[in-house]
């Protein structure tokens, strides 16, 4: 496979050209519209939590209690979806989602109460989760097939569809109510979806999953899968290190997402717009820091690129958490963006390297976790003490994956 090689480009179209044959270059393409979409809309929905804050009139903690719900959908989804991804396949789950996803983000915009608003975000969650788990799959079997590396360029298009979503939001806070706002989101993720969709409904995916579970049986056409593989103890702890070490960056990710504009409005008093754009920068400096990853594993190798992230990401959410002006507090989250950018698909890397798919998949599951998990413990925390002492904890967890990536830096495979 000399052309499937010779790959070049972080993101399709870039420079150097996308070599892989049509079919593969379109079927990377629409999916990275996928991975840019749900960054798009979950960047839409976070920015506009402090005006669901004041509709609700919920305080910190009910509102954390809220947002539980998106973490209860998706993790309930999550352990649904990969059976459905076996039997449906990734591609068709991702398309179903892509219209869920949408829909349900108008949601939160009708609520009055903090319990009707975690009650819609189950749903919301749900269509997150399932999202996630569905094209992080199908980016897996198109990896394994064109034979590059290329997750990295996935996940930034997620973050770049982030900051391109909060930027938006940004711009739109102060003269579209939450409702309207949230509403052309959910236009905008259907056209969307109707567009990209066919190219991956198009195709199967190219490497059948596999997993620790009893394989069903192949069609006729189907490739052909290698022999079920159980994992011995000492190979699943440090899975399960990697996992953790996924889940200490992701909690920062989904803190930020969920808190950042809050903090900057209610603690610094930033400008509804100019609170928003904290976000949009933090997910700016992770799409730069996931474009050039690949150079920064070249030249420093995995454990030097997490323990150097996570010192970096921990040092920026200090000075974004206590920092006393609204412009210090942004030069945080920026700092915090870069040093988080590439721990997670580093770690999800060193995991799938050891246990393959199967590992793949735990660390990414544990990794998501962090990102759902986090923001209702950041709303206890804050009514217990105060929101920046709260948004101090991922300083606290990025330091910790620092650590572990250090002590992780023996890890091969059993």
């Amino acid at each position: 496979m000399p052309q499937l090689n010779k790959l070049r480009t972080a993101l399709p179209g870039g420079p150097g050209g996308d070599t892989a044959p049509p079919s593969s270059a379109r079927l990377r393409t629409a999916l990275t519209v996928f991975f840019a979409l749900d960054g798009f809309l979950f960047a839409g929905w976070v920015v506009r939590i402090p005006a669901i804050k004041q509709q609700t009139g919920a305080s910190a903690s009910t509102l954390g209690l809220a947002l539980l719900g998106v973490s209860a959908g998706a993790v309930i989804t999550m352990m649904l979806t990969g059976r459905l991804c076996r039997r449906y396949g990734s591609h068709a789950v991702t398309v179903v989602c892509g219209v869920l996803l949408p829909l349900s983000i108008a949601l939160p915009a009708q609520t009055h109460s903090a319990l009707s608003l975690g009650l819609v975000l189950l749903v919301f969650g749900a269509a997150y989760g399932g999202m996630n788990v569905a094209m992080n799959s199908a980016a897996v079997d198109l990896v394994a097939a064109l034979r590059r590396p290329v997750m990295p360029s996935f996940h930034a298009a997620f973050s770049l569809g982030g900051m391109v979503g909060a930027g938006l939001g940004g711009l739109v806070a102060g003269g579209l109510s939450a409702s309207t706002h949230l509403f052309l989101l959910a236009a905008i993720g259907l056209l969307v979806t109707a567009f990209a969709g066919p190219a991956l409904l198009r195709h199967r995916p190219a490497v059948q999953p596999r997993t620790a579970e009893a394989p069903t049986a192949p069609g006729p056409d189907a490739p052909r899968r290698e022999p079920k593989q159980r994992l011995d103890p000492r190979a699943r702890r440090i899975v399960l290190l990697f996992g953790v070490i996924a889940l200490c960056t992701a909690y920062g990710e989904g803190a930020l997402a969920d808190w950042g504009a809050l903090h900057l409005e209610q603690d610094l008093d930033a400008h509804p717009g100019l609170a928003a754009a904290g976000y949009a920068l933090f997910a700016l400096t992770m799409t730069i820091g996931r474009l050039t990853g690949t150079l920064l594993l070249e030249r420093l190798g995995q454990t030097r690129t997490l323990v150097l992230g996570g010192a970096v990401a921990a040092a920026g959410m200090l000075l974004g958490a206590l920092a006393p002006t609204v412009w210090l507090a942004l030069a945080g989250f920026a700092v915090t963006g870069l040093g988080l950018a590439n721990i997670f698909p580093v770690a999800v890397g060193r995991a799938g390297e050891l246990a393959g798919p199967s590992g793949v998949a735990a660390a990414s599951t544990l990794g998501y976790g962090g990102m759902l998990l986090g923001p209702p413990a950041i709303g206890f925390l804050a009514d217990w003490f105060s929101l920046p002492v709260a948004l101090t904890t991922v300083a606290l967890l990025a330091a910790a994956a620092a650590v572990l990536g250090y002590g992780a830096r023996n890890a091969t495979h059993a």
